[in-house]
């Protein structure tokens, strides 16, 4: 091997070397990123009292923002959001830390829920936080939640709970993570996000049921709380199942909301409708407006309403003091300012049918059987 040849062969092999060390270089800042990662928090810049607006998007865009010092829904006529559910999510969101990264292609994010958001079952929801101009803060992809591993000495309790899920951030879409919070209260559904205080009918007097025709078909009522009920307008042979009767009212306590039906949909059936009007011994006066479903719905869409008659002068000879009567005065009218929020027009609210169900039972079904026979048998 002469000189020259010689020399080709040093800068052959000093050309291998420094790329071999580049290969090694670039793998282990690879590794590092990815290492670094485990054991710091997701969002490590995260202000949760910056945020004012906070953007879903699964199968449908969902927007929850801080309007005028109250968190609202948009795409429910903006009523009120849950801000529990909200101040704990932020709370949380600075402090979530990586359990596990791994560098996975597009192709495989579906796996973990990571998929496009809109794109179905293997879809993620994207997150976006918001600051006063709209500016995004921070933004997450949630995925797929991570069941806890067992052991064979777990208690039956702790079997099937989930310790976190997987989340990919959208300036690395190359790495997937999973995160020590299952962020169980991110939901695409603005349902999911309302804020479900509701109106709480007491000390109920009365309760009836008019059809579509404005015809009262049935009607309950006591003359004191420690009173039994008694059916309004009898007919010959009818008797009361007392306890079916205190089953229907019980129903009342139970009276909630899972959504509220949308702009599209918010007028539909109302015109077909029953009513349930309710009156309470302190005078408050309850209506539900009740859409008759399809036979394939399985919730039915009611508008509310709620008034009240409170006295502003104490009756003579009444047993409570004056400072008795002011308190349970204010009392009321307390009550009245937070139940009248829920009534706005358009605010058409989705009630589960269980829950309704029984207060739009037919008249037979609040009599005694025997009773109901004879009735038949007169006929």
């Amino acid at each position: 091997m002469n000189k020259k040849q010689f020399s080709i062969l040093l800068m052959a092999l000093a050309v291998i070397g420094a790329s071999g060390l580049l290969v090694v270089k670039r793998h282990n800042e690879s590794w590092n990123v990815r290492e670094a990662k485990v054991g710091d928090k997701l969002l490590p810049d995260f202000r949760p009292n910056d945020v004012v607006a906070i953007h879903l998007k699964a199968g449908v865009d969902l927007n929850i923002e801080n309007k005028d010092g109250t968190w609202r829904v948009r795409e429910r006529g903006n009523y009120p959001a849950n801000y529990e559910r909200i101040k704990s999510l932020l709370i949380r969101m600075k402090d979530i830390k990586v359990v596990q990264s791994e560098e996975i292609g597009p192709s495989q994010r579906p796996r973990v829920e990571l998929g496009d958001p809109g794109s179905g079952a293997s879809g993620g929801t994207l997150v976006e936080f918001k600051d006063a101009q709209g500016n995004v803060l921070d933004s997450l992809l949630v995925g797929k939640r991570h069941m806890r591993r067992e052991t064979a000495t777990d208690p039956y309790r702790m079997r099937g709970l989930f310790d976190g899920c997987y989340v990919l951030l959208p300036k690395e879409p190359q790495y997937v993570l999973l995160i020590s919070d299952e962020l169980a209260g991110i939901s695409g559904e603005p349902g999911a996000w309302l804020n479900t205080e509701f109106w709480k009918v007491e000390n109920v007097k009365s309760v009836s049921l008019s059809g579509t025709n404005s015809e009262t078909l049935w009607r309950l009522s006591r003359d004191s709380e420690s009173k039994p009920w008694s059916l309004g307008d009898g007919k010959p042979g009818e008797v009361l199942d007392i306890t079916k009767a205190a089953q229907t009212v019980e129903m009342l306590n139970f009276v909630g909301f899972v959504d509220l039906s949308n702009a599209a949909t918010k007028q539909n059936g109302l015109e077909k409708s029953v009513s349930v009007l309710i009156e309470t011994f302190d005078h408050f006066f309850y209506s539900l407006k009740i859409a008759i479903p399809s036979k394939h719905e399985a919730t039915y869409q009611v508008a509310i309403g709620v008034r009240a008659e409170i006295k502003s002068d104490r009756v003579a000879g009444a047993t409570e003091t004056a400072d008795e009567f002011q308190a349970n005065a204010k009392r009321l009218r307390d009550k009245l300012a937070r139940e009248s929020r829920f009534t706005r027009e358009g605010w058409n609210y989705v009630m589960e049918s269980r829950l309704i169900d029984p207060l739009m039972c037919d008249r037979a079904n609040l009599l005694e059987k025997t009773a109901l026979a004879e009735v038949k048998n007169t006929h």
